[in-house]
């Protein structure tokens, strides 16, 4: 059995785009800093990283799936290139309406991602920005972490959080050492 860290994309690993905006080209994707150290981070802690992502711009017609693919294949080699490692992109292509099971915060992708590399999800994180991605982990039975740029962070409510993915992570990675630790007393 294997855990994952399941990553939120926008505003987790790259900046998110305006309100009302989706990022569609690979120019408009811009990296978050300490994002390629966090990924290394977790797969030198042995989590598999999966993205789980919302994609509506696709059910808007903004983007193709096949173009949609393209953008992650070409975010993956360049985290790649420096030594932090995807997994897999999980994507939800579909509109807000009518409901589906892999829209978050319905846990569809973390349970397919789960099924295809044999995850135990509650030895695993969902990390993400929003309220949707917070519960999607919970839904799945997976621990929390919220990336939470502000000044009031707070770990109250069952989630770890912090102001970046690298802070997020080294929270994570840190609690499993004390753990550990307290284990072999």
């Amino acid at each position: 059995m294997n855990r994952a860290a399941f990553l939120d994309r926008d505003g987790v690993i790259n900046h998110a785009a305006s309100e009302g905006k989706y990022i569609i080209r690979w120019e408009e994707m811009c990296f978050l800093p300490g994002v390629a150290e966090a990924i290394r981070l977790l797969n030198t802690s042995g989590f598999l990283v999966m993205v789980v992502t919302n994609q509506r711009c696709v059910a808007k017609g903004l983007i193709t799936i096949e173009d949609l693919k393209l953008l992650h294949e070409k975010m993956r080699g360049k985290l790649a290139a420096v030594g932090a490692m995807i997994d897999r992109v999980y994507f939800c292509p579909h509109d807000i309406e009518p409901p589906c099971s892999c829209r978050k915060p319905a846990p569809g992708m973390l349970l397919a991602a789960a099924r295809d590399h044999d995850i135990t999800l509650h030895e695993s994180w969902m990390i993400g920005d929003s309220t949707s991605d917070i519960e999607a982990g919970i839904n799945a039975g997976c621990k929390t972490a919220r990336v939470i740029r502000s000044e009031r962070l707070s770990e109250a409510g069952g989630h770890v959080s912090a102001p970046s993915l690298l802070g997020v992570v080294r929270k994570i990675v840190g609690s499993g050492k004390r753990v550990q630790a307290d284990n072999a007393r």
